[in-house]
């Protein structure tokens, strides 16, 4: 009999997180033991063609295969572009006169 990996599947939402902790094969895949734990039954707006995963934190392929004691994380899509908000930021800033309008960095207060 072949021995067993325990694996993790992990997903969050704002208001509530899972963790589900099964049991798989050794050659297993991240794709194969998201499906195995049943979390897509559990929140079926998981969309793995576009949701990125990871494994402890480092973003990998649904492909690789996990090792006993993986974490897999199932990451949400961003709703906004970090690189807008913090243009947005920027913006509010100078406008508050906390930036200065040319530089775009803090005001020193003399």
């Amino acid at each position: 009999m072949a021995e067993h990996l325990t694996v993790e599947v992990a997903y969050a939402l704002p208001a509530q997180q899972s963790l589900l902790t099964i049991s798989v094969l050794p050659g297993s895949t991240v794709q194969q033991v998201i499906e195995q734990s049943g979390i897509l039954q559990q929140y079926p707006q998981i969309d793995l063609t576009e949701q990125k995963v990871g494994i402890w934190s480092r973003p990998v392929k649904p492909d690789e295969l996990v090792k006993d004691g993986d974490r897999i994380e199932i990451y949400r899509p961003l709703i906004a572009d970090p690189k807008d908000l913090r243009r947005r930021r920027a913006e509010k800033a100078k406008e508050e006169g906390r930036a200065d309008k040319v530089t775009g960095g803090r005001k020193q207060d003399h």
